[in-house]
């Protein structure tokens, strides 16, 4: 199961401040959010099996989420794979070419 206090963060940080959670519904949205994980992770575990791979990746992940109706999911997921390799490699240049960050500046 998902620890429940990152449960219970998360659910915080979606809800207006002045919102109160239970102890149960903490608990009732911990049981659903670890067999949806479970319920993903199986669809794409049994796609690796077929195509004789042991390791599961961010695509199959993505191809569950697809093939089980969570396109919607599935598109977040490819855009923030997107942004992610979008900031490494901006940060990676910068490094390489001694970009001060403030100023914009190139020191070579």
């Amino acid at each position: 199961m998902l620890p429940i206090a990152n449960v219970g963060r998360i659910m915080k940080g979606i809800l207006p401040g002045t919102a109160k959670i239970s102890k149960e519904g903490k608990q009732t949205m911990q049981e659903c959010a670890t067999e949806f994980i479970s319920f993903v992770t199986g669809e794409a575990s049994d796609k690796c099996h077929k195509e004789n791979r042991k390791t599961v990746n961010g695509d199959d992940i993505c191809w569950a989420l697809t093939a089980l109706g969570f396109d919607n999911y599935a598109e977040v997921i490819v855009r923030q794979q997107a942004l992610s390799l979008f900031f490494l490699s901006s940060e990676t240049f910068r490094s390489a070419t001694h970009i001060h960050y403030s100023t914009g500046n190139v020191h070579t």
